[in-house]
């Protein structure tokens, strides 16, 4: 199987042939728990998994909201509940003097690194670390001056798509190519954490698809299913979140991955991106060995010459030396030219 194609590229529309697998991003996000080690070891889980991409968010808690526990800053529900905004990104971020080590050791262990910007320093920064690509993240999708700012780079934008409209979609979609031109793909989302698997909705891709990029998936939901049927609908990424160890704790660990969970998922999305094949008739070479089974005509009983051939002494049977099946309405009533032995394969010049 070949070696996927490098970021930039998947994202531009590059065709992706039946030998290529998906492209996997593992998501650190807060993962790292505020230890600079910890998103190392991660960063070196990722690779030992086979993904091909490892991705940060870049944000300072004042890029993301205000210092204030009360009102419309305070979280009522959810994984992070009871917990301000403020408190919930101050905890998540991923330290700005962090980015250019982590970036140099993903790409020593071979992979790529980017990252998801939540404001224009944001961008600044990555694109100054050589980032290949930016993530706009489900939240920020209705941030049309982020997406201007990332686009403008001319490099390619994977834009997730959480709780978006159709049209809200579309809107994003225009903003970033008329601001840049280095690409854009679409990632289906479901931005509930955990997401659930019932409610994953793949067939939302095709909606996606005819925007035509390339698509993907963004996933929240346990475990390598929804990106294995992800690839069947034309996911050509896959991003998932990774951890240690969920029991480590932290806001992102229950719906992580661990380390033994990513390499499945990098392992089957694989298989079934090349079970996929190509679409063709053409029949594939694990039947050449198969075909002289079929069934075709044979003598089931011993045939004097000048007898009448009949549904009780010819048989369609397995193998498959003699004429095929659909010949036998033609052959009955047909006489024997010579005598044929009970288990002979019947053939035209049998047949008088």
């Amino acid at each position: 199987m070949s070696t996927p194609p490098q970021l930039p590229s998947i994202v531009i529309g590059r065709p992706i042939g039946a030998d290529q697998r998906p492209y996997v991003i593992a998501e650190l996000s807060a993962n790292h728990l505020g230890k600079l080690e910890r998103a190392i070891a991660i960063i070196d889980a990722a690779a030992d998994a086979g993904c091909d991409a490892i991705k940060l968010q870049t944000f300072t808690p004042s890029s993301m909201t205000l210092e204030s526990t009360d009102g419309d800053f305070h979280i009522p529900d959810g994984p992070w509940k009871g917990r301000s905004l403020w408190d919930l990104y101050d905890e998540a971020h991923t330290p700005w003097e962090w980015h250019a080590p982590l970036f140099a050791h993903a790409a020593a262990r071979g992979m790529v690194a980017f990252s998801t910007p939540f404001d224009e320093e944001a961008v600044q920064l990555l694109d100054h670390l050589g980032a290949p690509a930016f993530k706009i993240a489900s939240f920020e999708l209705v941030d049309l001056e982020l997406i201007r700012a990332a686009a403008r780079t001319n490099k390619p934008l994977i834009m997730s798509t959480g709780m978006a409209s159709d049209a809200e979609v579309a809107e994003a979609l225009e903003t970033a190519r008329s601001a840049g031109n280095g690409g854009v793909a679409l990632l289906h989302c479901i931005s509930g954490y955990p997401a659930p698997i019932a409610q994953t909705n793949l067939r939302r891709m095709e909606q996606l698809a005819s925007y035509g990029t390339v698509i993907g998936i963004s996933d929240h939901s346990p475990g390598a299913i929804v990106p294995i049927a992800a690839v069947s609908r034309g996911a050509a990424i896959i991003e998932k979140h990774l951890t240690l160890a969920r029991t480590d704790g932290g806001p992102d660990a229950g719906f992580s991955l661990e380390p033994q969970e990513m390499t499945e998922v990098v392992r089957s999305c694989a298989l079934a991106w090349s079970a996929l094949g190509d679409g063709s008739s053409r029949r594939p070479k694990a039947e050449d060995g198969s075909r002289r089974f079929r069934r075709s005509l044979y003598a089931a009983v011993d045939i004097a010459e000048g007898q009448v051939l009949t549904r009780s002494n010819i048989r369609s049977i397995r193998p498959g030396f003699g004429l095929p099946p659909r010949e036998l309405p033609t052959v009955i009533g047909k006489r024997a030219r010579v005598q044929i032995a009970r288990g002979t394969p019947l053939a035209w010049e049998l047949i008088g």
